[in-house]
Order: structure tokens, then C-alpha cells, then sequence
């Protein structure tokens, strides 16, 4: 696991645990946006990227989000190759609702976090 993977992990565990809080009380747009933000975080290490895609994936499963869990498939399998080459669009939020190949803006909570996980890894 990479310097970068261990700092930013705790963060992207953060909000895989809200996105299933959200989910248990029956928040589902709420839980998918946390998913999302976990995905924003993550983009940077690649055990992370994948893990986040696989959260995605059982989440729409479990709801009967056809179109998303088909859109997870793709973003699943190419997750860990587009990482390791640094080949992922910065900010993009990881749904099927959007290109996986869009930037987007990152928000400026989650930039600090990137920040600090970059500082303290190297």
C-alpha cells in the first residue's frame, strides 16, 4: 500500500461508514452522495479506487439500481489499471450518472484532506 493509500484510507473509511449509517436509516441519495465523496477521495490510491467501486457496485445491487450497477461493472474493472497510471479524471464522483472520464471540481473539504494526505506521505 502506498504512503498516499494509508494517510488518505482513514478519510475514505469516514465516509464509507456515513454512506451505510445514511443507507441504514433509509437516506438512499444521501448514502450514494457520501459513496461519492468517498469515490473523490480515493482516486489517488489504487486498493482504495477499486474497494469504493465495489461499495458502488453492492450498494445498487441491493436497490435494484440496474443502470448504476451496470455502470459500476466498467468503472470496477478499469478502476485499479486507470490508477496505477494515473489516468483518472480528478474530482469525478464515480456514478453512473456521469462520464468516468470527466473531471470535476473537487470540494474543498475533501482537497484539504487530498493535501494533507499528500504532505504526510511524502
Amino acid at each position: 500500500m502506498s504512503a498516499f493509500a494509508k494517510q488518505i484510507r482513514p478519510y475514505v473509511q469516514v465516509e464509507l461508514a456515513a454512506a451505510a449509517a445514511a443507507e441504514r436509516r433509509g437516506y438512499r441519495r444521501r448514502a450514494f452522495r457520501r459513496l461519492e465523496r468517498a469515490h473523490i477521495l480515493s482516486q489517488g490510491a489504487t486498493i482504495e479506487h477499486v474497494r469504493v467501486h465495489v461499495h458502488m457496485l453492492k450498494f445498487a445491487l441491493r436497490h435494484g439500481l440496474l443502470r448504476e450497477a451496470l455502470g459500476q461493472i466498467p468503472r470496477l474493472l478499469l478502476a485499479a489499471p486507470l490508477t496505477l497510471v494515473r489516468l483518472i479524471p480528478s474530482g469525478n464522483t464515480g456514478g453512473s450518472n456521469v462520464s468516468g472520464l470527466r473531471p470535476m471540481r473537487i470540494p474543498a473539504d475533501l482537497q484539504q484532506l487530498i493535501n494533507g494526505a499528500r504532505a504526510r506521505a511524502s
